[in-house]
């Protein structure tokens, strides 16, 4: 492959993966805004007290030494009440973002804010790389080793020490909300089953585990491309967004394939109905995150594939190494209890949660029981609409907390 498809290809890792406002252009823009607000001393001071809220700052450490950092909102603005009887719900944010990204719009469009006024103790989750969770007990973020993990980890060490972490403050089982890559990490590790016994209910907004179908012409080109040789031209162990390195590619990919990049949230995305411009510079502000390349490279192995598996080392004797076969295992979706509340919202212009890949893997639970499932569809949204749109709250986040109370 020539240097200029490699370079292609290290956009598109980037391009397709990202939550879908990281890539809003042009890219020199920050320069021009006025300052915005961002969580440089705590997500908790920075979002959430500003607005009335009581709020905690939690680390956990994970089985593999990483130091996450998690925020609980353990009441709404009204007050607490009976703690005993607030459910914890954990809201897992997606790719290249962080527990912030739930919080740009106003106080009462905020998903979090929103369902702690609904009666809830609200868990935001922050992964390994974040800004907050760049800390481990041995490594460095300096050190390779360091980003030496892919969305396995989040499925096998990450989630686990959040969940084990709030079922131990509060002795209750747990709502789980993804958006993205929250979600599929949440199918991988309820279908392994080794937290289901701490599980209440899920809800999943914007859903993937197959992506197949994506509507981009960039993820065409990812799915065609090899990985191996995008990753020697990047020579990182960490991915970030915000380096001149990664920048630098996007321009010139947006250059060669004729994309306007002002607009290329669109052109991943689908074309988003409900996005406030103040909010988006607000996530201009404080997002994208860094993470792994070796998780970059597994995500766009998932595109590639076809398949919801394991990362693929490359050869059959790394895999027998790590596995024990020559191939990775695969995730089996439809081993999630049958009987598990599960709440699905997608919408109809989503260019990365396709119509077809959602209804692909809502098959996936045709046995589920039928009092246990719900699904629905926003024919006018797209992929950002779920977590920042200025009508979420109406279309979307009161049906979640309508379905979490349902299953309480």
């Amino acid at each position: 492959m020539a240097l200029s498809g490699s370079i292609v290809l290290v956009v598109i890792f980037f391009a397709f993966s990202i939550n879908p406002l990281e890539a809003r252009g042009p890219f020199d823009r920050l320069s021009r805004n006025p300052p915005q607000r961002t969580a440089a001393g705590g997500i908790c001071a920075s979002s959430v007290r500003i607005h009335g809220y009581k709020c905690e700052e939690h680390d956990v450490v994970t089985q593999d030494g990483y130091i996450l950092n998690m925020q609980r909102i353990p009441e709404g603005r009204a007050g607490a009440g009976d703690m005993t009887k607030r459910q914890p719900v954990l809201i897992q944010h997606g790719i290249l973002v962080d527990g912030m990204s739930w919080l740009l719009n106003p106080a009462d469009q905020n998903l979090p804010l929103i369902l702690a006024d609904q009666g809830f103790d609200v868990w935001m989750g922050n992964t390994r790389g974040t800004r907050f969770s760049r800390r481990h007990k041995y490594l460095s973020p300096h050190q390779p080793a360091f980003w030496n993990w892919t969305w396995d980890e989040l499925v096998s060490f990450d989630l686990p020490a959040m969940f084990d972490h709030i079922h131990g403050l509060t002795g209750q089982k747990i709502h789980y909300l993804g958006h993205s890559l929250g979600t599929l990490i949440g199918f991988a590790s309820f279908s392994e089953k080794g937290l289901v016994d701490k599980l209440r209910s899920a809800a999943m907004l914007s859903p993937i585990a197959y992506l197949s179908h994506m509507t981009t012409a960039l993820g065409d080109i990812a799915a065609r491309s090899f990985l191996a040789e995008a990753t020697a031209i990047i020579g990182l162990a960490e991915f970030n967004p915000k380096s001149g390195v990664v920048g630098d590619f996007i321009k010139v990919i947006c250059h060669q394939a004729g994309i306007d990049c002002y607009d290329l949230i669109a052109v991943i995305t689908g074309k988003n109905c409900c996005l406030n411009a103040s909010t988006i510079d607000l996530f201009l502000a404080n997002e994208p995150q860094s993470t792994s390349t070796k998780n970059m490279i597994h995500l766009s192995q998932t595109v590639r594939d076809k398949v919801l598996r394991k990362y693929n080392y490359g050869t059959s004797d790394y895999n027998m190494k790590h596995y024990g076969q020559p191939f990775p295992p695969a995730y089996n979706i439809s081993a999630i209890p049958h009987d598990l509340p599960l709440f699905f919202s997608y919408g109809g212009l989503d260019c990365l949660a396709d119509v077809t890949d959602v209804k692909f893997l809502i098959d996936q639970f045709k046995f589920h029981d039928v009092d246990k499932i719900e699904v629905q569809f926003v024919k006018e949204y797209a992929h950002a609409d779920f977590i920042m749109g200025v009508t979420a709250k109406d279309v979307v986040y009161n049906q979640v907390a309508t379905f979490f109370k349902r299953h309480a």
